[in-house]
């Protein structure tokens, strides 16, 4: 079983329902990069995808009780639903 389970059932738990969720806008990088989706809140997991810098993205939760101890997000953008750096979301 993976060690993120259990955090990642808290902070969906702690989210509440679909309609709860955030919208975010990804920025904080340079124009020519993007952001990473990944599977797990950790930057060595798998990509799952990327999103270009202005894009609005939800997000469900944050949790900092993560291998580094930084914040990531559990965040859907389009059909890709996963985990990215807090610090590269900016509240709608």
């Amino acid at each position: 079983m993976s060690p993120f389970r259990p955090a990642l059932a808290l902070v969906l738990l702690a989210a509440g329902p679909a309609s709860a969720a955030e919208a975010f806008f990804v920025g904080g990088l340079p124009r020519s990069e993007t952001l990473s989706i990944r599977e797990t809140p950790d930057a060595a997991a798998p990509a799952l995808g990327q999103v270009p810098v202005g894009a609005r993205i939800r997000g469900f939760g944050c949790t900092s009780d993560t291998p580094s101890g930084l914040t990531w997000c559990r965040v859907k953008a389009g059909p890709i639903l996963g985990w990215a750096r807090r610090r590269y979301l900016s509240p709608e």
